[in-house]
C-alpha cells in the first residue's frame, strides 16, 4: 500500500467549489466527484477533517456592502456552510464513508456541537469530520476557520481546493503571463496582499507553522497525489525556496 506523506490534513473547500458551472447553489456532480476524492484519501488510512465556505448559497461580507447588518449576514452565511457540510455528508456516506458533521451554532437536530476532544476521536476512528458553521462568531471567515480548526486538531497541513493550480502575482484569467508561485511565506501573504487567505488565517498558520498547499481541486486524482507527496500546487511555509 502506498504510504502517505500526512496523517492527518484539514481540507477547505470554497462555497463556489460546490457550484459547478452553474451560478449558485450545489451541483450535485461535483459534490459527488469530491466525496470520491475524499474517499480515495481515506482509503489510504488518512484522517481527513473539512471546512466548507458557504458563497454558493450566501456571502455575509457582500450582503453588508449591500446594505445588510454584518452581523446578521455573517451569522445567515454561517447557515449556508451548514448546508453544504450536509450536502456533502450525504455523499460521503453514499461511498460507505463514515462522516459527522459538527457545528459551531448548535443544531442538535442537524449536526453535532462543536466539541475538539470528540473530533479527534471521530477522526481516530477513521471517519471524516466537516466542521460547520465557521468559527461560530461574525467577522471571521471560513479560512480563519479551516486554520483554527486545523490547529485545534493537530492537523499535518491545510490543503486548500480551488479552482486554479495554484497562488499566482496575478489573475491568471486576466493575465496570460502571470506567474505562479511553487512556494511562499505566509508574511508573503499578508505583504503582497496574495489571495490564499485572510490576514487573520495566515497569521494563525504562521504562528503555528502549520503548511498550506493551495491546489486545483478540478483536476481529478489531486487530492490523492498531494496526500502521497506530490508536488502539485503553492505551498505556504515558514520559509520560500523561490529563486
Amino acid at each position: 500500500m502506498e504510504k502517505p506523506a500526512y496523517k492527518r490534513i484539514l481540507l477547505k473547500l470554497s462555497g463556489e467549489a460546490l457550484m459547478g458551472e452553474q451560478g449558485l447553489g450545489i451541483d450535485p456532480n461535483v459534490v459527488d466527484r469530491l466525496a470520491r476524492e475524499i474517499k480515495s484519501v481515506v482509503d489510504l488510512g488518512v484522517q481527513v477533517g473539512v471546512v466548507i465556505g458557504g458563497g454558493n448559497i450566501f456571502r455575509g461580507l457582500s450582503a453588508s456592502a449591500r446594505g445588510m447588518d454584518r452581523v446578521q449576514a455573517d451569522y445567515m452565511g454561517m447557515l449556508a456552510t451548514v448546508i453544504n457540510a450536509l450536502a456533502l455528508q450525504d455523499y460521503l456516506e453514499r461511498y460507505n464513508v463514515y462522516t459527522r458533521v459538527q457545528s459551531a451554532i448548535k443544531m442538535e437536530e442537524v449536526a453535532e456541537p462543536f466539541i475538539r476532544r470528540r473530533a479527534i476521536r471521530h477522526l481516530e476512528k477513521g471517519r471524516v469530520v466537516i466542521f460547520a458553521a465557521g468559527t461560530g462568531n461574525p467577522y471571521f471567515t471560513t479560512d480563519t476557520a479551516a486554520s483554527l480548526r486545523a490547529i485545534e486538531i493537530e492537523a499535518d497541513v491545510i490543503l486548500k481546493g480551488t479552482k486554479v493550480d495554484g497562488v499566482y502575482d496575478s489573475d491568471p484569467a486576466l493575465n496570460k503571463n502571470a506567474k505562479r508561485y511553487e512556494t511562499l511565506t505566509y508574511m508573503d501573504i499578508v505583504r503582497q496582499g496574495l489571495k490564499v487567505m485572510d490576514a487573520t488565517a495566515a497569521t494563525l498558520c504562521m504562528d503555528n507553522s502549520l503548511p498550506i498547499i493551495v491546489y486545483n481541486i478540478t483536476v481529478p486524482g489531486n487530492l490523492r497525489r498531494i496526500v502521497l507527496g506530490e508536488n502539485i500546487g503553492t505551498k505556504v511555509t515558514g520559509v520560500s525556496h523561490e529563486a
